[in-house]
């Protein structure tokens, strides 16, 4: 596969087969205990930082490793092969959390918290959606209300990817609540000011290993420099942000739909039936093919979206192109590893049951499907 991505250089090379054996170390070794007891290994954080992964794509004088988004879909790809779950946590901490932080943070907030957050110091996430609260940005109902020198915060946030585990988070809230969308703004909230609480730790479906919960912020007073960004234009500044994570959920599928491709190419061809390997039987052999085409155009569509961004070219419809034939690919490339593993696949302690309960939820994040749909046929029909 490396020889034939002419378009990557030795470093990417180098760095796709460094964080490879990382994920076959550290991570897949301790997948599925991490998705039965639904938690993140946080002392992989530290881990990651040492080799400069969280810092990938930040400026030297932050502490970062350089790089390009086309580095970090390298990246992203090849630790969701070893888990999907532990992969967005990851995901959630350096590409949202502390991406926000680089972009819009006083140099104070920098100094204080990306640069050990990229060290793996201190764990980020994002606190944006909310019960009535996810496509439709507008309806986000926790309000930051100016108290003298603070905020006073007030609402509840749901499905929170590395909410139990966070030390600091990046919260949306309104502070002009008549403009909608263009009244949100950032807060840095540090988890242990009073007035901040985890209200449960969720339980899902897929990607257990990454853990999620509902947050709680009843008179939760922050100074005024805990906002990053504009004032009421917050979160629409981080929707530039937010483009790159649709690239970042097409690598991270990718990397899934690897590990279930590989998986059922191992079973095709040590499961004898009739005599001969499965893979012998040309049903299973097209539909190995197939899953493996799907594989290599998530991946080109990924990378080109990444390099766009990289060159400063328009992306936004390619990211949703990559994120939308990604995601819903890797769907059906799971459902058939599973339909090809037969019993076997359907047991727990297979990991194509987990690849299978995984991948539906990055059809939902980072825009739905729908979403994606709207916004490339809004960009085509206006061109």
């Amino acid at each position: 596969m490396a020889d034939l991505d002419f378009y990557l250089s030795d470093e990417q090379h180098e760095l796709r087969r460094a964080v490879r054996d990382f994920t076959a170390k550290e991570i897949a070794p301790i997948a599925a205990e991490c998705d039965a007891s639904e938690r993140f290994p946080t002392d992989l954080f530290p881990k990651l930082g040492k080799l400069g992964y969280l810092a990938l794509g930040y400026p030297e004088e932050l502490g970062g490793s350089g790089g390009s988004n086309l580095d970090y879909s390298i990246l992203w790809e090849e630790l969701a092969y070893g888990s999907a779950g532990i992969a967005l946590g990851v995901y959630v901490h350096t590409a949202m959390a502390c991406r926000a932080l680089q972009l819009f943070g006083s140099e104070a907030i920098k100094q204080d918290w990306l640069v050990p957050a990229l060290r793996g110091e201190r764990i980020g996430g994002w606190a944006f959606a909310e019960a009535g609260a996810g496509s439709d940005a507008g309806t986000v109902a926790t309000r930051a209300v100016a108290d003298g020198d603070d905020y006073v915060l007030n609402g509840t946030k749901l499905f929170i990817t590395n909410g139990p585990i966070a030390d600091f988070l990046i919260v949306v809230a309104s502070t002009n609540p008549d403009q909608g969308i263009k009244g949100l703004s950032l807060f840095l909230v540090e988890t242990d000011r009073p007035g901040f609480r985890v209200a449960s730790s969720l339980s899902k479906l897929g990607v257990r290993a990454s853990e999620m919960g509902e947050l709680v912020f009843e008179d939760c007073r922050v100074p005024a420099s805990n906002m990053i960004g504009r004032p009421d234009r917050g979160f629409l500044d981080s929707l530039r942000m937010l483009t790159l994570g649709r690239i970042a959920s097409a690598a991270i599928v990718s990397g899934l739909s690897r590990a279930a491709l590989d998986a059922t190419v191992e079973h095709a061809k040590t499961r004898v039936q009739f005599g001969q390997p499965i893979g012998n039987f040309q049903a299973v052999g097209f539909g190995i093919a197939d899953m493996a085409t799907q594989i290599e155009a998530s991946r080109l569509m990924c990378h080109r979206a990444a390099i766009a961004a990289d060159r400063g070219l328009p992306h936004s419809r390619e990211a949703s192109m990559a994120k939308l034939f990604a995601t819903e690919a890797c769907t059906k490339i799971v459902e058939r590893a599973l339909h090809y593993n037969g019993a076997s696949g359907f047991m727990s302690e297979s990991p194509i049951q987990r690849f299978y309960r995984d991948c539906k939820v990055f059809e939902l994040g980072e825009g739905s499907s729908e979403l994606q749909r709207n916004m490339i046929a809004r960009e085509i029909l206006a061109s």
